[in-house]
């Protein structure tokens, strides 16, 4: 029985108040009060031969945690301790999704939607053929080509034998005989004037 009551604070967002003597709905100035009152009672340098004490001040100390932080203070009054752990599984912006998504009506309606649909499977298996192994992919029209892959090795040795049936041959070397002085002017001695 005290189990199961316990279970049900942990859902209805009233443990951290009883846990600092306060009603739900305290002010912060409340909170803040009571919390001084209780913190020097259980504290560890105050009562250092009493482990019960020492467990005491951490409730304490987590329940003016929490319930300081407004965000955190929210998320507690509505869904309890079980909003404080999906917060920090999933982030404070995603509780509410949560617990929409897990309520009785969202669980029925996704139930139904697929008995109405013949079941969950076909559309998974119906999408995998189509999609993923092909078998059953849609054709193209026979008016349009149809896209297709090709390895970037397939189709290097493509442009190298197109280029060589051309007389063409690609450059697969760096010329040997290279020097550092680039000869910019040749031999001759080039003119720039126009002849009129």
């Amino acid at each position: 029985m005290a189990e199961q009551r316990q279970r049900a604070l942990s859902t209805s967002g009233e443990a951290l108040y009883k846990i600092l003597a306060l009603e739900k709905g305290a002010t912060y100035d409340e909170i803040k009060k009571s919390y001084r009152k209780l913190a020097l009672k259980y504290h560890p340098d105050k009562n250092p031969d009493d482990p019960e004490a020492a467990e005491k001040f951490k409730e304490i100390n987590n329940a003016h945690a929490t319930l300081t932080d407004l965000s955190k203070r929210n998320i507690y009054d509505k869904y309890g301790s079980l909003g404080l752990y999906v917060a920090e599984q999933f982030g404070e912006e995603n509780v509410n999704t949560y617990f929409m998504l897990s309520s009785w009506w969202a669980k029925g309606l996704f139930a139904v939607c697929g008995l109405l649909t013949g079941c969950y499977l076909c559309c998974c298996l119906c999408c995998c053929f189509n999609c993923c192994c092909g078998k059953c992919k849609p054709k193209a029209p026979e008016g349009e080509q149809q896209e297709f892959c090709v390895s970037p090795e397939d189709l290097e040795e493509q442009i190298k034998n197109d280029m060589e049936r051309d007389g063409e041959t690609p450059i697969m070397l760096q010329p040997t005989n290279v020097t550092e002085k680039t000869q910019l002017i040749g031999d001759r001695h080039r003119s720039y004037r126009t002849e009129s």
